[in-house]
């Protein structure tokens, strides 16, 4: 099942992604994850093992919902995704890093990345599930654990919307210099994968390139429940 989730993000149409990324900051893929295996997924969510930590967004005033962190191993889909998306996303990650004046190129492979997150202390598995009930949310932020972060991450998105759950949109802000802020909603079915600026990304203006700083959030649910899996390539501490 690996091995097939792999080769389907291989074949996508990655000319099209890296086009659509180099333009808005973010792209939405065709339906990567079949059903079975966006239950699949979900499911491992009632499990004890397999998780580092159980965050409850409320406690920390991060919005309403829960979350929980993988441990290492990674479950093999989750491992499959994280490494094959990698080497198309780095090829746009150094583009950024070019047009915005920044020395660093990342590695071709994900492997060689997470050496490098090693050596900045960063070791700790990343990828979550999250999961939302009715009323839940998730507060505009980014996704930074450390030092060392890759400008690029996603979310899978495991439940049906109009069927599972009702509300719950993507929302991304773009912060716009001397302008208010630019939002983008963000709709996307079972088994789609969104990837989008963890940080920031260039964009061209008057003067060359400046940062256009990025967040991301979760509107409210109002019917049923959602489920997501975040992907994210850095390590934390």
């Amino acid at each position: 099942m690996a091995t097939g989730i792999a080769q389907r993000i291989e074949g996508l149409d990655w000319a099209e992604l890296q086009g659509n990324l180099h333009e808005r900051g973010f792209a939405l893929t065709p339906a990567i994850l079949s059903s079975a295996e966006c239950r699949e997924l979900a499911g491992l969510y009632q499990r004890q093992e397999g998780f580092r930590s159980h965050i409850l967004m409320a406690r920390y005033r991060f919005g309403r919902g829960e979350y929980k962190y993988f441990d290492y191993p990674l479950p093999p889909m989750v491992q499959a995704i994280r490494e094959s998306v990698f080497p198309p996303l780095a090829a746009v990650a150094n583009v950024w890093n070019e047009r915005l004046r920044i020395r660093y190129r990342f590695p071709e492979n994900h492997a060689a990345f997470l050496k490098i997150c090693a050596e900045s202390g960063q070791n700790r598995a990343t990828p979550l599930l999250l999961h939302y009930e009715v009323g839940d949310f998730n507060c505009l932020h980014q996704d930074i654990y450390g030092e060392v972060a890759f400008p690029l991450q996603l979310t899978c998105f495991l439940s049906q919307a109009g069927e599972d759950y009702e509300g719950g949109e993507f929302i991304l802000v773009e912060q716009q210099p001397r302008a208010q802020s630019k939002a983008q909603v963000v709709i996307a079915g079972q088994g789609q994968i969104l990837i989008f600026a963890t940080r920031y990304r260039p964009v061209q203006g008057k003067r060359g390139f400046y940062r256009g700083n990025m967040r991301h959030g979760v509107s409210q649910v109002t019917r049923g429940t959602r489920y997501t899996l975040g992907i994210i390539a850095h390590d934390a501490k």
